[in-house]
């Protein structure tokens, strides 16, 4: 009785793992078309917005994220091709960073320029307008921070079977053995509730970068829905 309670304990166990490699080979690289088109629509934004929010020409971010988009296109293709994947990886990490410093460097100085253009404000629906898209490149900057810092990006996310790394989301407990795939919408919901609620909900951050990121994001959102808001209800 006892080496048949061993016998059972042990195919048990060789069972759960061989589940839990089955979800991970199962398991599929996160597609980039939904991050790339956030990252276009944060320049988009940026070009709509007041030109005393703007630093030189309203279009040059989404300029430049265009080029960008269209290596990281290219860089694909290329792929799927016949060209080594490891190698595309190391050639789109560059890229992808570049994407984010120029959507960053945007959404700082138009922030930056509102506080300090505020006083001078006397305009509530360009102010509230302002606010609105703010608001929303805040949201879509942190998605994109978020979808790319997390477990090393999406090809690094892969190569440990998405387990949790820097976010737990509910998916990933005990230790994501059905091999859930992250999406570029689950880090975009992560953003909204972090600029809604000022605080995680469902996903919690490990790391001390991803709960600096939460910080700042929240911190944003804040000076933009408070102290403009504000401002602009006071002028009406």
């Amino acid at each position: 009785m006892e080496e048949h309670r061993k016998s059972h304990g042990v195919t048990g166990i060789q069972q759960g793992a061989g589940e839990e490699q089955q979800g991970a080979k199962e398991s599929k690289i996160a597609p980039r078309w939904l991050a790339l088109i956030a990252a276009l629509l944060c320049g988009l934004l940026y070009a709509v917005l007041p030109p005393w929010l703007t630093l030189g020409p309203n279009w040059l971010p989404l300029v430049l994220e265009g080029i960008i988009v269209a290596g990281v296109i290219v860089f694909r293709l290329l792929a799927r091709s016949g060209w080594q994947s490891q190698r595309i990886h190391h050639l789109q990490r560059p890229l992808a960073f570049g994407l984010l410093a120029i959507v960053t460097l945007a959404l700082g100085s138009a922030v930056a320029l509102l506080i300090f253009n505020l006083p001078r404000s006397t305009r509530a629906d360009i102010l509230l307008r302002a606010a609105a898209l703010l608001w929303a490149s805040n949201i879509l900057v942190f998605a994109l921070w978020y979808w790319e810092i997390d477990g090393g990006g999406p090809v690094g996310r892969h190569r440990r079977g998405h387990r949790a790394a820097d976010f737990l989301f509910p998916q990933q407990a005990n230790g994501n053995s059905r091999g859930w795939v992250p999406h570029f919408l689950d880090y975009l919901f992560l953003a909204f509730t972090t600029a809604t609620a000022f605080s995680p909900t469902d996903t919690m951050p490990l790391t001390r970068r991803a709960k600096a990121l939460m910080m700042l994001e929240s911190l944003l959102s804040l000076l933009v829905l408070a102290i403009l808001a504000a401002r602009a209800v006071n002028i009406l």
